[in-house]
């Protein structure tokens, strides 16, 4: 037989009922649409393939990527592009400036692709932006996630510090054992040092890291990483559940249960962090400005605490 056999293809978990979500069509999210095209902005809504895009776009929430569209990693959990990317575009604080006055923004999250390429890392492309929208908008307050600026964090971190974001956020993504299949490009200990220079260089600043489960990670593995978050003094933790972008990527090993999800979130509470967002759809950026409200006042009410003991 000259026919050739057809391969069978890669057999993919069906999701269950609790991780589906509506396709888009509302009118505040072709509006937002329309916003982020309008000003030539990306946004890691679309790029990551965000469940979620439909409902905070809706309500005008987005989080605006710098940096480009193209990343100079390959981890295997993630959908954005890998190549070599185009040069900085010096509209683009501007352009985040204006997006956020226009959609006026109570809190915006910003951030960006790996740009090791760039001698910073990209660093000054997240002063230039904090600080243009400080200008244009005081009131809105800022959280930035960033990439890990491999072997360059001590000089990135302290000029972003410099400009005083709101809140401070690089994902820690996995448990160290899967690091070398999952985020090759990156290293565990030095993305928790990046977070404990955030806080020695301005403990009043909010640092804030998230975690995917469904890749085989087990569960003493992920209570370790949240007593490494907190020996890190990070405030805020996010625990999600990992979705496969597409049959390249890392398989689901599991789909945690909301239940399971919620007894993550007990124990993270119970460990001391100020805020904890643990379900199957949480991300990173999903509810950040209610999250961040609450993370505040539970701040303030903790220091009021320990000075009505004092």
């Amino acid at each position: 037989m000259n026919e050739q056999t057809p391969l069978p293809r890669p057999e993919r978990v069906r999701k269950p009922d609790w991780i589906r979500v509506k396709a888009p069509t509302s009118e505040g999210f072709a509006k937002t649409r329309a916003l982020m095209r309008a000003k030539s902005l990306n946004t890691v809504c679309e790029e990551a393939a965000c469940p979620n895009i439909g409902e905070c776009w809706t309500k005008k929430h987005a989080t605006v990527m710098i940096l480009g569209d193209v990343c100079t990693r390959a981890c295997r959990f993630c959908n954005v592009k890998t190549g070599m990317p185009r040069k900085v575009d010096p509209l683009e604080p501007q352009h985040v400036a204006e997006a956020a006055l226009q959609m006026g923004l109570e809190h915006i999250v910003i951030t960006s692709v790996d740009r090791d390429d760039l001698p910073d890392g990209g660093a000054s492309q997240f002063v230039k932006v904090i600080e243009a929208i400080r200008k244009a908008s005081p009131t809105t307050t800022i959280e930035i996630l960033t990439p890990d600026f491999r072997n360059k964090h001590e000089a990135a971190v302290e000029a972003i510090v410099a400009a005083r974001p709101d809140v401070y956020n690089h994902n820690l993504e996995t448990v160290p054992r899967l690091y070398p299949m999952i985020r090759p490009g990156a290293r565990y200990y030095a993305s928790l040092r990046l977070l404990e220079t955030v806080k020695r260089l301005d403990p009043s600043i909010f640092t804030k890291s998230g975690i995917i489960l469904g890749l085989g990670e087990q569960r003493l593995e992920v209570h370790q990483v949240m007593d490494d978050m907190r020996s890190a003094d990070i405030d805020f933790l996010t625990m999600g559940q990992y979705l496969q972008p597409t049959p390249k990527h890392a398989k689901v090993e599991e789909f945690v249960t909301p239940q399971n999800f919620q007894a993550y979130g007990a124990i993270a509470r119970a460990k001391g962090f100020l805020q904890v967002a643990s379900s199957p759809l949480t991300r990173s950026s999903y509810h950040a400005g209610e999250d961040f409200a609450e993370m505040r006042a539970a701040r303030e009410a903790k220091l009021a605490k320990a000075s009505a003991k004092a």
